[in-house]
């Protein structure tokens, strides 16, 4: 009977462990925008800088990219939120942001 219920339960509290992560290196406009405070015009700037510049090395390098301002943005959210590697994975019912 322990052994059922570590096998229901398992899955269960891993699900709610699950991160999205948006891959700065890899995402497209619409990915980039579902970040808060991501706008368009960002979003196509950071395509553009990787385009220039190459891959991002670090979240931190999003700092570098024209229209993204420590002080107007919440910096340690994003740099939760977005990863340099692996996939883009969307949080459920993740929307672009206006404009």
């Amino acid at each position: 009977m322990g052994k059922l219920l570590i096998i229901i339960s398992a899955p269960l509290i891993f699900a709610g462990s699950v991160h999205a992560a948006v891959n700065i290196n890899t995402a497209t406009q619409q990915e980039l925008q579902t970040l808060n405070g991501i706008t368009s015009a960002k979003a196509r700037a950071i395509i553009e800088y990787r385009s220039k510049a190459g891959k991002f090395r670090t979240a931190e390098d999003l700092t570098k990219v024209d229209g993204i301002n420590p002080r107007y943005l919440d910096m340690k959210q994003l740099y939760k939120d977005v990863s340099v590697a692996g996939p883009t994975v969307l949080k459920v019912g993740a929307k672009p942001a206006g404009k």
